[in-house]
């Protein structure tokens, strides 16, 4: 019974703590927004719904993820679900991104559940606003196509240094205690991957990083050559 309540409690105060998270990023995102110049103002209508299909299309592309094996254990996968959400932030701003990531994870959740204790799922959310809100950001001071090339570097640089560490601090000890699986064994399972790998900081610096740095650089590429050729099509700009 004491165990069970235990369980309870963290796994309560974990969801408190997402929870915390997800209105603090919103709420930067919406105070960002009224200093940014460039900011297109559309219809509420419009609005919801280029965020609802930025938002379908993103979790369609979130259920497709693969694993790197030879770079990272398999728990640990690349998607592409950033692109649309980075798309639907350059078209109306940070506020919008973060809602489309937001409903992209319950759409998820909703389709195909957790497999890693909602972690993962928390992971995706905020590692995934760490690439797309210094790229919307940058790009939204001046819309050019420097501002968007030097904000999907700036974004790319940021997923993969805050990536890294709260994967270290944060995400790699919550998934041990909730999922039940020692810390030890998650470092054992990259060392197979990768033999330099022999602590928790050789797995965030090689395992980790090279992946966060893959899917930045993946996604900024992306997001250059499809931008302008999908704005007319899928928002009607």
């Amino acid at each position: 019974m004491i165990k069970l309540w235990l369980t309870m409690k963290e796994n309560l105060l974990f969801i408190l703590c997402c929870a915390g998270i997800v209105a603090a990023l919103a709420l930067l995102a919406h105070l960002v927004e009224r200093f940014l110049p460039a900011i297109r103002h559309t219809s509420k209508a419009k609005r919801l719904c280029v965020i609802g299909i930025c938002s379908a299309i993103a979790t369609v592309l979130h259920m497709l993820d693969f694993p790197l094996l030879f770079l990272a254990p398999e728990f640990y996968k690349l998607d592409f679900s950033e692109l649309p959400v980075m798309l639907c932030g350059f078209y109306l701003g940070p506020s919008a991104a973060v809602a489309c990531e937001a409903v992209k994870i319950l759409l998820k959740l909703l389709l195909k559940g957790t497999s890693t204790a909602f972690v993962g799922d928390f992971a995706n959310f905020v590692v995934g606003c760490s690439l797309v809100l210094p790229a919307i950001i940058v790009y939204h001071t001046k819309k050019t196509r420097a501002s968007a090339l030097w904000g999907l570097i700036s974004g790319t640089v940021v997923v993969t240094l805050f990536g890294s560490v709260f994967n270290a601090v944060y995400l790699l000890p919550k998934f041990s205690q909730l999922y039940g699986l020692p810390l030890e064994t998650i470092i054992a399972m990259g060392s197979q991957v990768n033999g330099s790998i022999k602590n928790l900081s050789t797995f965030v610096l090689l395992a980790v990083a090279p992946l966060n740095l893959i899917k930045g650089a993946m996604i900024s590429i992306l997001t250059l050559l499809l931008y302008k050729k999908v704005a007319r099509p899928l928002f009607g700009k």
